[in-house]
């Protein structure tokens, strides 16, 4: 097994998010905290491939292509692979894990990153949409505050396994377990979520970035905006005004690309 990442141009990935780390520097948690901080704040959560129907795929060059090279954000599968890869780069022992989300019937269809620094196990999750900020240590009633709201992680029980379960003000976000994953769970994964016709990345846009003003979520039909210490700005948008919101997060779409989206959403907004 191979998760070829030597497909992936990680001083490329270190210099599109900002991270200039010196090439001897130490594995510390303070350096996979500015790995994982200067990822969430640069490159957004984006399944407009899916919409639009050009996603090349979750193979390692796929993946640099998508997310360094064309500026096309992406989901889990993409966000997790690259951050893991950089992690092995910068000298961390890294588990590459899968959950399900929201609930423990669903299927193990989230990617998160567990990673090994200062003598503890830290819970990297780059890919989540709404996603950590920073690492999370792998421990029962871990917090980290994301603006406002809590990020809390629990140990749990599923069946006599233990499984980790990530939750936002008490909602539950995803549930990982400790089983081992390979290259081709990553393809399934993506398969179901990316082609499942109840698949909710294939019936609503949903873009997000972790931007110096708030955490910004675009939907098809939405703007909403999470500011520490403010409440919460949630308003209607139209479909090219989403379009623009898409590009406002840094996603880079073509002429075309524009008003096949701006198409994409008014079907979807039709229902």
């Amino acid at each position: 097994m191979s998760w070829r990442t030597d497909l992936f141009d990680i001083p490329g990935y270190l210099r599109t998010i900002g991270l200039d780390a010196p090439a001897a520097a130490e594995p510390s948690v303070d350096l996979l905290a500015a790995l994982h901080e200067s990822h969430v704040r640069t490159l957004p959560f984006a399944n407009t491939e899916i919409l639009l129907g050009t996603h090349p795929g979750v193979a390692p060059d796929a993946v640099q292509d998508q997310l360094v090279r064309r500026g096309r954000g992406g989901y889990c599968f993409e966000h997790a692979q690259i951050f893991a890869a950089a992690a092995e780069h910068l000298g961390f022992t890294v588990r590459r894990a899968l959950g399900r989300v929201h609930s423990l019937t669903n299927t193990r269809t989230h990617m998160s990153v567990q990673v090994q620094a200062d003598g503890r196990w830290w819970l990297c999750d780059p890919g989540f949409g709404y996603s950590l900020i920073r690492p999370l240590p792998l421990e029962d009633g871990a917090t980290q505050d994301l603006g406002g709201r809590t990020a809390r992680l629990a140990r749990a029980d599923d069946d006599g396994a233990v499984v980790w379960v990530l939750s936002r003000d008490g909602a539950v976000e995803h549930c990982t377990d400790g089983l081992p994953v390979k290259p081709a769970d990553v393809r399934t994964g993506h398969f179901i979520t990316s082609r499942e016709p109840d698949s909710p990345f294939v019936n609503h846009l949903t873009v997000m970035r972790h931007m110096p003003y708030g955490h910004v979520t675009i939907t098809e039909g939405a703007r909403t905006v999470r500011s520490a210490g403010r409440p919460t700005e949630h308003s209607e948008i139209s479909a090219a005004e989403a379009v623009d919101g898409v590009r406002e997060l840094g996603l880079r779409l073509g002429d075309g690309e524009r008003d096949l989206l701006a198409a994409t959403l008014e079907t979807l907004r039709r229902g």
